[in-house]
């Protein structure tokens, strides 16, 4: 009997490591595709001439599929079947990234924006004059043809990133109330912590592949297998190249169709961990029902509305929990603009390919962050700390990240120099970048469009936005090859001798700017680990915090206000704040103002670390009020403890008025959360 008796257990045990296996990969999954999807806004951004604003839009899509449904999926999905719950989120998770790709397949070949036509025949020598094309010239755009054009590019493609983008939030939505809920329901208390680090430890895993895949596509041409490579004239560092992002978001959602498969098989509940074996029984029996679970899931809705708002009320009258919220509300904000615009922050203020940008923040930070989810973890694991303990390691960690975010303002390269939005043309005075002119009477003679962003690098390191706009005269070489000669406006007074020639693309920064940019990974990285560690003490303080017939409740409030007010704006308003800082804006296949070329660095870094610097003042005062609250509570629960043990002592000896006591204690108990 005894061998018997043990064996149930063992199946229960191992279907709560079967969950905890399934949920990992799934938030690995998820995360995944999460990261995939920063680390192709530039190129998304780019394919479709869209601003930083609207992409902004596009990625801030995610959040507002989640504000959809989180609310009923948190409180209702608690009641029904929260595995098959989760497991069918997934499969609306893969729809949504096939059809993010989708546009790729509806649009003609990818046309980077060109001042001329390069010459590409490789028997052919010298044959373009830029400053004396006369396709140069300006011309009065065809509103019909403008029109026709538009329509035959596609050029509200990206409503199909938009709606997919948008289906993948409303499948991501059960994952985390329920599946965390689920897994603290039936675990042991102490080990909550651990598992909670367990599975955001491996969740990181999915923003560093993502990114890792990112920026191997960040390489890869758009149209590969469609066109012949040879033809393109620009390289992967160039700000007109678009990589093959469409093919990242056919991947992750695969892997996401795969994440779905284990949660079919597990049933709707199981024992505590650590409980007897008729726990097990009681939850095969409730599998059993499974069948007419359509009938059920909808009695149950019908029964649990009126439960809905007061349910709410009791929740919101906690004020720890009110504070948590507001908290995590700012914090996330700061950390949503930043991640989302960390890339486009790289390239632009230190020279770095998008390619080299997602490779690092793949390879480095996000590494630090998965360390220090799991050291959090261990912290409270390894040294018992309760509410107010996780309170301080979560205090520590966001003081630490802004010190390293404030250093890192420190360290930072020059704008790029190009010839008439950050530095005069030969011999001309100094440019302003609010009144920054391309025409200088060293290409006035040439006719030269200003619209057009086809930049070339002289000897001296100075950039000029065309070859027309350097004065050039000739040029020799095909393809990436082609070289231009007698530039006019390359400046030749320091030595007469000096090279007149450019060559295609835009110039490299300067040497210094490599240590300085060292500097700043190592302040990055070591404040993304800093920042993690706080992360599992955090959200132990949320889950200790709330009583736990409101636990799915809270986990799916928190979600909703977080991720409706700290995921949807901070990438529009980040992203419009960003695009005041463009110098050149970039020219549409068929006219209209596309996608920035050319910020000014310093402008971008003022109002990048400015923004994230400021909410992160904002999150630390108000970490600060939370923690004063805290240990004001666990300390009144304390004296409260001693007072019904006291008030028990008491009663022992006498059966006076020492039940009144006790009474009232419970009755005061009942007004607030437990924690």
């Amino acid at each position: 009997m005894s061998v018997d008796s043990k064996k149930p257990r063992k199946a229960c045990c191992s279907k709560l490591k079967l969950f905890l296996v399934s949920l990992a990969f799934m938030y690995f999954a998820k995360a995944f595709a999460g990261a995939y999807m920063k680390s192709s806004i530039t190129q998304i951004e780019r394919r479709f001439d869209i601003p930083s604003s609207l992409t902004g839009v596009i990625d801030g899509s995610f959040e507002m599929g989640n504000l959809l449904v989180i609310a009923f999926v948190s409180y209702f999905g608690a009641k029904l079947h929260r595995p098959r719950l989760i497991g069918i989120g997934c499969l609306v998770m893969a729809a949504g990234s096939f059809i993010v790709a989708l546009p790729h397949f509806l649009q003609d070949p990818y046309k980077y924006e060109t001042s001329m036509s390069h010459n590409t025949e490789a028997n052919s020598t010298e044959s373009i004059l830029p400053c004396l094309s006369k396709h140069n010239l300006t011309e009065t755009p065809d509103v019909a043809a403008i029109q026709a054009c538009e329509k035959a590019v596609g050029s509200s493609m990206w409503i199909y990133v938009f709606l997919g983008n948008m289906l993948r939030g409303i499948g991501e939505t059960p994952s985390m109330p329920l599946g965390i809920s689920y897994l603290d329901d039936f675990s042991r208390q102490e080990n909550t912590p651990f598992y909670l680090a367990c599975i955001y430890t491996t969740g990181m895993l999915g923003p560093m592949v993502g990114f890792m895949l990112g920026s191997y596509l960040a390489k890869t041409y758009v149209d590969v297998g469609f066109v012949d490579l040879d033809s393109i004239t620009i390289t992967y560092k160039d700000s007109r190249w678009v990589g093959a992002w469409w093919l990242g978001f056919i991947v992750n959602g695969t892997v996401i169709l795969l994440s779905s498969i284990p949660f079919f098989f597990l049933p709707k509940s199981l024992p505590k961990q650590g409980e007897e074996e008729d726990g097990c029984k009681k939850s095969t029996e409730v599998y059993s029902f499974i069948p007419d679970h359509w009938r059920l899931s909808f009695a149950l809705m019908v029964c649990s509305l009126p439960d809905f708002v007061p349910s709410l009320k009791r929740l919101f009258r906690n004020s720890i929990y009110t504070m948590i919220i507001l908290t995590n509300l700012v914090a996330v904000n700061a950390f949503v603009g930043m991640i989302t615009f960390k890339p486009k922050f790289m390239e632009q203020i230190y020279g770095q390919a998008a390619s080299r940008a997602n490779f690092l923040i793949g390879i480095m930070n996000l590494p630090a962050v998965a360390l220090g989810f799991i050291t959090g973890g261990f912290v409270l694991k390894r040294f018992k700390l309760g509410v107010v303990g996780a309170a301080r390691v979560s205090i520590s960690a966001s003081l630490g990240a802004f010190c390293m975010l404030s250093l890192q303002g420190f360290f930072h390269c020059d704008n790029a120099e190009v010839a008439g939005l950050t530095v005069a043309y030969q011999g001309y005075p100094q440019v302003s970048y609010h009144h920054s002119t391309l025409l200088s009477p060293c290409n006035m003679g040439c006719s030269c469009s200003m619209k057009h962003w086809d930049p070339v690098c002289a000897y001296n390191g100075v950039t000029y936005a065309s070859p027309c706009l350097a004065g050039c005269q000739t040029s020799t070489g095909t393809g990436k090859a082609m070289v231009f000669h007698n530039c006019t406006c390359i400046d030749t007074s320091t030595s007469p001798a000096a090279n007149m020639s450019a060559v295609l693309g835009q110039c490299p920064r300067r040497t210094e700017c490599d240590e300085k940019f060292k500097i700043y990974m190592a302040l990055s990285v070591l404040g993304a680990f800093i920042s993690a560690c706080g992360g599992t003490p955090g959200y132990i303080v949320l889950l200790r915090s709330i009583q736990p017939d409101l636990k799915s409740l809270a986990l799916g409030m928190q979600t909703l206000i977080v991720r409706t007010l700290g995921g949807i704006p901070p990438p529009i308003y980040f992203g419009a704040l960003i695009d005041r800082t463009c110098l050149k804006w970039g020219t549409k296949q068929c006219g209209g103002r596309g996608a920035c070329r050319l910020y000014d660095s310093n402008a971008f870094r003022f109002t990048f670390l400015g923004l994230i610097i400021g909410l992160y003042i904002l999150a630390n005062m108000l970490w600060g009020v939370l923690y004063v609250k805290i240990a004001k509570r666990q300390k009144k629960l304390v004296l409260r403890g001693q007072a019904k043990k006291n008030g028990v002592e008491a009663n022992r000896l006498s059966n006076g008025h020492a039940s009144i006591s006790i009474v009232k204690y419970k009755e005061d108990a009942n007004m607030e959360s437990t924690i």
